[in-house]
């Protein structure tokens, strides 16, 4: 890893070495012509450091200041006040060191919509098909599938799902009246099933893993970590580099271009910081605006999400894997054979559902465990235990972000506004209400010891919009905070042709951030699909050719297609 640019101009300066970052650092250096750099605020991902390899230890990074920004919502509104934690990686391969590992696209539906709009055509599904396809090897896939890819960097595990409560929620689904589907990653994302991870012989598969750490044997390539970025630098509206610290010292780097790839908070936390967003909050706090551009911190969406958990009567769930007796002979066998209850991140399996007869493709997304503990490792009071974490995927509520002083090192203050449409409560209280009635049925009657979270007192729809007001967590799929759009989108800070922010030279932006809506699911493949195509925008390459096949459409296929018994 080099640390000496005094002399040196970079082709690319790759701001973030995160889940996007770690994709561009790859794509861009393969064929050797271009000189890159990726800077990185976070430490370095270890192979050793088992808190970010093992799976099942992914609990623990999330507040560890090691690990982890540790940002905090402000007040919520419409939380009862409460303020909302958010976990983000703060270490190389960002926030995909220290997530859940699940891998969902989301549904066809939702590309079609990012590009509807006139000048967004590039982004529709047949056009970002091929690029997810680029990045997976999903094992578990027909050979002849059109849909998956088998050759990829990211290396998929379907499943298994083999807890004998896996497959009780699955026909507890059914008999709810919901189908199975083999694969919500393919033909048909409706109905339940299990679920892709970024696991792959019993350790996490991040990007920096997949993508970045192979490209780092390139002498094209040089990654720093411990290296925050405090400002670009600028000739006019021409970005001529960065400047950064490491160590307590500043250094100053050139670059041809510069890419912001620091996620949905660092993103236009920095370009705020140089000037580019809305130049009356800009003046507020003593910056001269460089461009006005009112999105930067706008649009922010994120996914609300609640645990519903119950006792188990039977003795076959994963509660006693948190034992902390225990752990040491199930670090152990990870350790010795990648094997045993530390190999998996649990969330094997789930579901996607309408909750209403308005919607065209689902609104709900289901993650089911075999045990019942919350993401900051609290376990449910029980022996045995399982859960569903449920939540509405299109809520119309949105926060914006924005920095509090020209301090860099200052964390910006930020809201999502959870819960403050009317439409946003009335698909919280269907989805809770589904996910009960699911997790009523016949199938899990066996195993069910009785509701813990919320329990029994919680019946009204009054009772349960005040439940998830003070319960609710984030899913952790903060998004679109500096969303690409036609220009003519009083609010689009990206052009979806170049990943260029408006009004500025040699200056993109290729991170959650720019994603134009949030889709339905966990966010971290989006966001690589994005930057797969984003690479081959900036080096000009003919883009891969779109590719139009058939997906499942409510009310349009067959009600079995695509599904499984």
């Amino acid at each position: 890893m080099a640390n000496q640019h005094t002399d040196k101009q970079y082709d690319y300066i790759i701001i973030g070495g995160g889940s996007a970052g770690s994709v561009l650092g790859n794509r861009l250096t393969a064929d050797g012509t271009k000189e890159v750099l990726v800077l990185e605020a976070g430490r370095s991902d270890y192979p050793w450091d088992l808190l970010i390899q093992m799976p099942a230890a992914l609990m623990y990074p999330s507040g560890n200041k090691f690990y982890d920004w540790i940002y905090s919502t402000n007040k919520e509104p419409h939380m009862n006040g409460r303020k909302v934690s958010h976990a983000r990686g703060k270490v190389l391969g960002g926030s995909s060191s220290i997530n859940g590992m699940i891998y969902q696209r989301g549904n066809p539906m939702d590309y079609e919509g990012w590009g509807a709009p006139k000048g967004m055509e590039t982004w529709d599904y047949a056009h970002c098909l091929p690029y997810f396809k680029r990045l997976e090897t999903t094992f578990g896939a027909e050979k002849n599938d059109p849909i998956r890819g088998l050759h990829g960097p990211i290396k998929l595990r379907r499943g298994p799902a083999k807890n004998p409560l896996f497959q009780a929620f699955f026909d507890a689904a059914v008999e709810a009246g919901y189908k199975k589907t083999p694969d919500v990653n393919g033909f048909r994302q409706e109905g339940f099933g299990p679920f892709d991870s970024q696991v792959h012989h019993g350790r996490r598969v991040s990007a920096s893993r997949a993508y970045l750490r192979p490209a780092m044997k390139r002498p094209n390539l040089n990654v720093e970590t411990r290296a925050f970025v405090t400002r670009l630098n600028f000739e006019g509206r021409r970005v001529t580099g960065v400047t950064y610290k490491k160590n307590g010292k500043e250094h100053t780097v050139n670059a041809k271009e510069v890419i912001l790839s620091g996620g949905a908070f660092n993103t236009p936390q920095l370009l705020q910081l140089s000037g580019i967003g809305d130049s009356e909050h800009l003046r507020s706090i003593g910056i001269e605006p460089r461009i006005h551009l009112p999105g930067v911190g706008e649009n922010f969406e994120d996914h609300l999400e609640v645990y519903i958990q119950h006792a188990c009567k039977k003795p076959v769930s994963m509660q006693p894997s948190l034992n902390k007796l225990k752990m040491p002979l199930i670090g152990l066998q990870w350790i010795l054979g990648r094997k045993g209850a530390a190999a998996s991140n649990h969330f094997e399996g789930g579901g996607f559902v309408r909750s209403n007869d308005d919607v065209d493709y689902p609104n709900l997304m289901f993650h089911f465990l075999p045990l019942a503990v919350r993401y900051d490792g609290q376990k449910a009071k029980t022996e045995h235990g399982y859960q569903v974490h449920v939540g509405p995927m299109y809520s119309n509520s949105r926060g914006s972000l924005k920095i509090k002083s020209k301090d860099p090192f200052e964390h910006p203050d930020f809201v999502f506004n959870y819960l403050s449409t009317k439409e946003d409560e009335r698909e919280w209280i269907e989805a809770i209400k589904v996910a009960r009635n699911i997790l009523s049925q016949p199938a899990l009657k066996p195993f069910d010891a009785g509701e813990i979270s919320p329990g029994p007192d919680v019946q009204t729809d009054e009772e349960i919009i005040e439940w998830v007001k003070n319960d609710g967590e984030t899913a952790l799929h903060p998004s679109c905070s500096a969303k690409m759009g036609p220009k003519d989108d009083p609010m689009a800070v990206v052009d979806p042709l170049t990943m260029k922010v408006y009004g500025m030279e040699n200056l993109r932006v290729v991170d959650a951030s720019a994603m134009p809506r949030t889709t339905n699911g966990n966010i971290h493949s989006p966001v690589l699909m994005l930057a797969e195509k984003a690479a081959d925008i900036i080096l000009g390459k003919e883009p891969l050719a779109p590719q139009y096949v058939d997906y499942y459409k409510h009310g349009v296929h067959d009600e079995d297609a695509g599904t499984i018994q």
